[in-house]
């Protein structure tokens, strides 16, 4: 996800990272468009209140506090016990992200509830990738010339078998994590670098 980003990986991320592992319960918490923004939204800037997140998400407080309710039922979200002094709660995201694991547990599902679901987060997870990608392209004279000759939009090509596929994706994602905490937070010009992996099988005629 996001999730997601939501951060969405194969079964073997929680041994690396805080990685919550959805169920069909628990999907069924997640399956709303405003509830994955509110999701990512955490993960990305930190702990914020209902009507923070409401301006920042352009939506009324009362949508954001009522499905910051339903993700902290689901075990998504959760009270900030380092804020919240005054009147307003604070929230903050339980983990660092979220993993699916083989989605054809929810795609091929005998509950059309859960297929409905899975269906929901796909989508808008690959809505947010568009259009944090068209965000990028829209602003990016706005940054250093050094991360505009750093960024990259390619695609590729290859024949596989699904075993062949699956490899590719582990590789992947073991490379990104050869890279999670190479850069302090406080480093003078970085920043956060999104990368977004689409990997399915097309047609060739």
């Amino acid at each position: 996800m996001p999730p997601t980003e939501p951060e969405d990986g194969p079964a073997s991320a929680p041994d690396e990272l805080n990685i919550h592992q959805v169920d069909a319960r628990t999907l069924r918490g997640l399956a709303h468009p405003l509830r994955i923004r509110l999701l990512s939204t955490l993960r990305e800037f930190g702990p914020a209140t209902a009507s923070g997140l409401a301006e920042r998400l352009g939506e009324s407080s009362g949508a954001t506090s009522y499905h910051l309710r339903q993700l902290a039922a689901y075990g998504f979200v959760e009270d900030d016990p380092t804020r919240g002094k005054g009147r307003e709660r604070w929230w903050r995201s339980a983990h660092e992200g979220t993993a699916f694991g083989p989605t054809t547990k929810f795609t091929n599902h005998t509950d059309p509830e859960v297929r409905g679901a899975i269906g929901v987060v796909l989508h808008e997870v690959a809505s947010a990738h568009a259009q944090e990608l068209n965000t990028w392209l829209g602003t990016m004279r706005e940054w250093p010339e050094e991360w505009q000759q750093a960024m990259d939009i390619s695609d590729f090509k290859v024949r596989l078998t699904p075993e062949l596929s699956l490899e590719l994706a582990g590789k992947m994602h073991a490379l990104m994590a050869e890279y999670r905490g190479r850069v302090p937070e406080d480093t003078e010009g970085s920043a956060v670098v999104r990368t977004h992996l689409h990997l399915f099988p097309r047609p060739t005629d």
